[in-house]
């Protein structure tokens, strides 16, 4: 579209099991070394626990930590990072004017209640009447208020500063795509200059695990790369943090901020995951930037869970498009709103070092001759949601 901006990503932070920073992630990404991952704490689930950090690094109030769940540390320790990447932490005149998009689900839920209700459901007849009167007597009244994303967006501002327009939302994988597609939007059509958007998850929850294993979307007992899962397949929860500052080129380029990439498209979309439709919204979302692609310098990173048969649905369309593929779950597990953030950072890193890392399973695929210039990231949620961004160096 004529007049619209260039949008540019001046700071990164991510923080996973591979370490913290998008440095540490490539070299462990490029080492070729085994995944990090844990198979016994959570047994039979395999999962993916978060590196080892001093929160005292970014939160350096004990009682604001005190008051956040480990998920929200984890935001509110990634947002610092991206900020600091940015070179805009500690500035007031440019945090003012820093909008902030957060991408993130709810948070941990009272386990021995949960536990309590599971147990006594099972011994009485009347389950709808047991479920709401331990429900009404059993949580806190403060509970849920306690763990929407917005507490996360509202935690970043009390710690960081960032007070420009916030928005939040919630809904998984498909969340975190529309995060990301709303603020490289609004940027590229003037509505915004400078915007912090990203997300957190905590993957090592037996909540979660709960909800994972009534699914059927937990992986169990055998670790495997992402490709090679076989059906029905699962994802390992990953712990994770991902927030990215896009940045109007003009913006930058007059504090004097370095790109890390252009974030040139987002599209999201969704359907029925009925036979065949899967494979026909991405290419339906290839479509609108293949005419972009330049096929001897592009590369795929894949946010592909493991889950079937929506891994094999997404792999056969990036086999049919043909270019270089990389899949991170297998080394970072699944973070859910934050994966797709996280693959963002991770592209900016393989276009600064021109190459992508090594690779992991049989999906994994090619090498361009030339050095890369652009990433296309997708993302294909574990129940809804089909995601891709086209990233590329900034000139």
């Amino acid at each position: 579209m004529s007049g619209r901006r260039e949008v540019w990503i001046t700071g990164v932070g991510l923080l996973t099991c591979l370490g913290e920073g998008p440095d540490a992630n490539w070299a462990r990404l490029q080492d070729g070394k085994a995944p990090t991952y844990d198979a016994k704490t959570f047994a039979p689930y395999i999962v993916h626990p978060l590196s080892p950090v001093d929160f005292d690094r970014q939160i350096p109030k004990k009682s604001d930590q005190r008051q956040m769940e480990l998920w929200q540390r984890i935001g509110v320790y990634a947002a610092g990072l991206a900020l600091n990447d940015a070179g805009i932490a500690g500035k007031p005149d440019l945090l003012d004017g820093t909008d902030m998009i957060v991408a993130a689900a709810g948070g941990e839920r009272d386990i021995s209640a949960d536990t309590g209700i599971l147990t006594g459901v099972r011994k009485v007849t009347e389950r709808g009447s047991f479920l709401n009167e331990r429900l009404m007597s059993d949580l806190r009244p403060t509970l849920f208020l306690a763990q929407l994303p917005n507490l996360l967006a509202g935690n970043i501002s009390i710690v960081h500063g960032v007070v420009g327009s916030s928005r939040t939302f919630l809904g998984e994988e498909a969340a975190g795509v529309d995060a990301v597609r709303i603020a490289q939007a609004r940027i590229a059509a003037g509505q915004s200059e400078l915007t912090l958007v990203g997300g957190a998850y905590n993957g090592t929850r037996w909540d979660v695990l709960l909800v994972f294993e009534e699914s059927g979307a937990a992986l169990k007992d055998n670790f495997a790369p992402v490709w090679d899962r076989g059906a029905p397949g699962g994802f390992a929860p990953g712990s994770m943090g991902a927030f990215l500052v896009l940045e109007s080129r003009e913006h930058a380029q007059a504090r004097g901020a370095r790109p890390r990439a252009r974030l040139s498209a987002v599209i999201s979309d969704r359907n029925k995951r009925q036979p065949g439709e899967i494979e026909a919204t991405l290419h339906r979302e290839w479509d609108c930037i293949a005419e972009r692609i330049d096929r001897t310098r592009a590369g795929v990173i894949s946010g592909a869970t493991g889950l079937q048969p929506a891994t094999a649905a997404e792999q056969s369309v990036l086999r049919e498009i043909g270019l270089p593929v990389r899949n991170t779950g297998t080394y970072i597990g699944h973070g859910m709103e934050a994966q797709f953030m996280a693959n963002l950072g991770i592209a900016c890193t393989v276009l600064e070092h021109g190459k992508l890392f090594a690779p992991a399973g049989t999906g994994d695929t090619g090498a361009t001759a030339a050095e890369i210039s652009q990433i296309v990231v997708t993302s294909v949620g574990n129940w809804r949601g089909e995601g891709l961004a086209l990233v590329e160096r900034a000139v």
